[in-house]
C-alpha cells in the first residue's frame, strides 16, 4: 500500500516558481515509478513528468525547460521544481506511484494507466 500527501501548490504571477512537494509512505517496490500529473477546469488529466527508479525522467512538451523533477530517496519525497510558470499551467497538480514505468519511444510514459496510487492534489494557480 502506497500513501501519497502533496503540498507546495499556491497562487503566483506567470514567470514565478513553485516548488511541489510528495511525501511518499509505503512499500518501495509499490512507488518505483513516481509522477506528476495535472487537470485544469473542464480538461482531462495530462501527465507532466515521471522520474523511474533508476532517476530516469520524461516531461511532458508544454513543460520542458521549465519544470524538474527530482526525488529524495533519504525521506522518499518526491518534487516538482516548477519554473517560468505560465497562466496555462494552472491546475491540480497530482502525485502518482506504481510498481513500474511504461514506455513509449524509448521514453518514460506519462500515461496515468502506469500509476495506482495518487495524492489528492494540491491547486496551483498562475495570474496573468
Amino acid at each position: 500500500q502506497v500513501q501519497l500527501v502533496e503540498s507546495g501548490g499556491g497562487s503566483v504571477q506567470a514567470g514565478g516558481s513553485l516548488r511541489l512537494s510528495c511525501a511518499a509512505s509505503g512499500l518501495y517496490y509499490i512507488k518505483s515509478c513516481m509522477g506528476w500529473f495535472r487537470q485544469a477546469p473542464g480538461k482531462e488529466r495530462e501527465g507532466v513528468s515521471v522520474i523511474g527508479i533508476l532517476g530516469d525522467t520524461n516531461y511532458a512538451d508544454a513543460v520542458k525547460g521549465r519544470f524538474t523533477i527530482s526525488k529524495d530517496s533519504a525521506d522518499d519525497t518526491l518534487y516538482l521544481q516548477m519554473n517560468s510558470l505560465k497562466p496555462e499551467d494552472t491546475g491540480m497538480y497530482y502525485c502518482a506511484a506504481g510498481p513500474a514505468c511504461g514506455t513509449v519511444n524509448g521514453l518514460l510514459s506519462l500515461r496515468s494507466l502506469d500509476f495506482g496510487a495518487w495524492g489528492q492534489g494540491t491547486q496551483v494557480t498562475v495570474s496573468s
